[in-house]
């Protein structure tokens, strides 16, 4: 099976220099867990629900003053929307991944892939939970 099955094809990105309070709107009208972020129309991060609560919220910043490249984590990982969704969820399990972005071989962002999107759609129940049980501990 491959992760263009199983993937949600609604994708979008964040600029770097957008405020996190922008972020969290539209992660909350999109109902995202994270967002990629973008500079010069290259993935160079994500940023996650997590990050938002532990890098800004905790430390009391203004989330309409601080942007997004100052609590994102840097660096992305992503797969290919031709990949095979066993391989991917291997990968998954090594790096600890929730969510990865998806691009096509023209690098163009086109989906996302999550752990949910794999234990309901895709077909193969170990690989599921194999995924879950190792990226949740």
């Amino acid at each position: 099976m491959r992760v263009k099955e199983v993937m949600r094809p609604r994708a979008e990105v964040i600029h770097f220099d957008h405020t996190v309070a922008e972020a969290a709107k539209m992660m909350l009208k999109g109902d995202y867990g994270c967002i990629p972020v973008e500079r010069a129309d290259k993935m160079v991060g994500m940023l996650t629900d997590r990050d938002i609560v532990v890098r800004v919220v905790a430390k009391g910043l203004d989330p309409a003053k601080t942007t997004v490249e100052e609590c994102m984590s840097e660096g992305i990982n992503y797969c290919f929307d031709d990949d095979d969704i066993a391989v991917v969820g291997q990968t998954m399990i090594s790096k600890k991944i929730r969510r990865m972005p998806v691009i096509n071989r023209s690098k163009r962002l086109v989906g996302m892939l999550s752990l949910g999107d794999i234990a309901n759609r895709a077909q193969n129940r170990n690989l599921s939970h194999d995924i879950l049980s190792h990226v949740s501990h």
